[in-house]
């Protein structure tokens, strides 16, 4: 009995990290970021502008995500939608224009896209402290592990290792700046 009660007190924290965290992340943003491949040391810089809405358990967002994944109606307590538009730093090219949604569950976040792929993926999810999430996704042979820390209500950073059968190809870096 003491194991379901303490598993569920995990559980709630996690949900409240996250639904705090997406609360936090909401509004508008300037994403500056630079790209390693590797191991060339290939670098390319983009910069995205970066809309993050907040959505509540129950919207049709969240009914669509739930029947992506095939999740009970209501599972995914929170979520948001990150719209962006991404040009080449250097070019001036747009380089993508999109959006993806996410929902959680427990320490599951749910997408209904993959970074590489169109379909919907799932990672696991943790703290090192409130304003630090940590990610971690896998699908086709590829991990993708993640941080976004909260820096104040104004800055955002990022950092994404992207790795192919324990080898790390990318390394992406980013410092996102509120509008």
């Amino acid at each position: 009995m003491t194991t379901i009660g303490s598993t569920r007190a995990v559980v709630a924290t996690h949900e409240q990290l996250i639904a705090a965290f997406f609360q936090a992340s909401a509004g508008k943003w300037h994403s500056e970021r630079r790209y390693y491949t590797l191991p060339q040391g290939k670098t390319k810089e983009v910069c995205s502008r970066l809309e993050i809405e907040l959505l509540d358990r129950g919207c049709e967002e969240l009914h669509h995500l739930e029947a992506l994944h095939q999740l009970d109606a209501d599972a995914l307590v929170c979520g948001t939608r990150v719209s962006w538009c991404s040009i080449d730093a250097e070019t001036g090219r747009l380089q993508s224009e999109d959006s993806t949604l996410f929902g959680a569950l427990g320490n599951q976040l749910y997408r209904d896209r993959g970074f590489a792929i169109d379909q919907p993926v799932a990672a696991q999810f943790h703290f090192i402290n409130p304003q630090t999430l940590c990610l971690r996704t896998e699908y086709k042979g590829s991990s993708f592990e993640e941080e976004l820390k909260l820096i104040g209500d104004r800055y955002r950073t990022r950092q994404t290792i992207v790795a192919r059968a324990g080898e790390q190809k990318l390394i992406g870096q980013y410092l996102e700046t509120r509008l």
